[in-house]
């Protein structure tokens, strides 16, 4: 299973929303606070770029050493129609500083600056503290794990994934049903694919009950085509248990 620090360091550098949480009057209900762009160096800090005139480059701008602490809020939602669909949330607390615009870092993350000044600040958040609450459960972060981890290689694809096993697989999701047993009985008619990750899959089951199950693949994989193959693999075992049990597999 991914560790704690796996899946932080996966929301953060993945897709999902986030929003810059600071304290002070010149930034209340100043938008947006969302970073156009986030990403990770090798030793943990966040580089967050915002437009060069919005109100938190002002204030980033102005502190100095550890005078403005921030929270970093990320929301992952299930990219296909679920009951719940918010899948995790994480927090990463720290001290936010602006790079100078002539640095190497700040021209790696934002580009250089054109004639008429630099349109984008690149801000550095440097965490102390990490804490995420997801589908695996509340965890506190270390973050030198937090710099240590990587990401999830599937990140990037899948919500696009989800959204085609739901659409174009859906009777083959339904019957991994099968592998669970009594467990997933007929009072839950709908099965939805929540969440993929190089380690499994993860599905919801809804109806007069609600619950998820795990389907671990035999080992990590790296890639899309590794991930293929893990697919095959457990539909084939769904299919075995279905021809095993008497009951004819879907087809599409």
């Amino acid at each position: 299973m991914p560790s704690a620090a796996e899946r932080t360091r996966t929301l953060v550098q993945g897709t999902c929303s986030a929003v810059l949480l600071l304290p002070g009057p010149e930034t209340a209900g100043s938008l947006p606070l969302v970073p156009e762009l986030r990403t990770v160096t090798p030793e943990g800090d966040l580089h967050l770029v915002y437009s060069a005139t919005a109100p938190v480059v002002r204030a980033a701008s102005r502190a100095r050493g550890d005078e403005l602490p921030v929270v970093l809020e990320l929301t992952d939602v299930a990219p296909v129609s679920v009951p719940h669909r918010v899948r995790g949330r994480a927090w990463v607390s720290g001290w936010l500083t602006r790079l100078p615009d002539d640095s190497p870092e700040a021209h790696a993350v934002a580009g250089p600056a054109g004639p008429g000044g630099p349109a984008w600040a690149t801000l550095r958040l440097e965490p102390y503290e990490i804490r995420v609450d997801d589908l695996w459960g509340v965890a506190r972060v270390d973050v030198e794990d937090f710099a240590a981890a990587a990401p999830d290689p599937l990140r990037a694809y899948e919500a696009e994934l989800l959204q085609h096993l739901h659409a174009a697989h859906a009777p083959q999701v339904r019957q991994l049903r099968g592998l669970l047993g009594e467990r997933a009985a007929a009072d839950c008619p709908a099965v939805v694919p929540l969440a993929l990750d190089r380690y499994g899959l993860r599905v919801r089951f809804t109806g007069v009950r609600c619950f998820d199950a795990r389907f671990d693949f035999p080992e990590p994989v790296r890639d899309v085509h590794g991930l293929r193959r893990a697919m095959a693999a457990l539909f084939d075992a769904a299919d075995d248990f279905a021809a095993a049990d008497g009951s004819e597999a879907p087809r599409d």
